[in-house]
């Protein structure tokens, strides 16, 4: 898997991750949605954390500088 998301991109996503997964853990959202949100924030983490995202591969994106 070669990178295909820049820095900001990973920054932009794990802050998008922790407040998912805060508000899903302090009861702000709940049911369905709640859980949704949950794997959510769980994907764009492990996306971050890894530089690759799928989606992005699809459709032909990259955020990253380098080749």
């Amino acid at each position: 898997m070669k990178k295909n998301m820049g820095n900001a991109d990973r920054a932009i996503r794990l802050i998008i991750a922790a407040v998912l997964v805060l508000l899903y853990f302090s009861g702000s959202i709940t049911g369905t949605l709640g859980v949704v949100g949950l794997i959510v924030g769980i994907i764009f983490a492990l996306t971050s954390l890894v530089s690759y995202c799928p989606l992005y591969s699809l459709f032909g994106i990259r955020t990253c500088p380098s080749t």
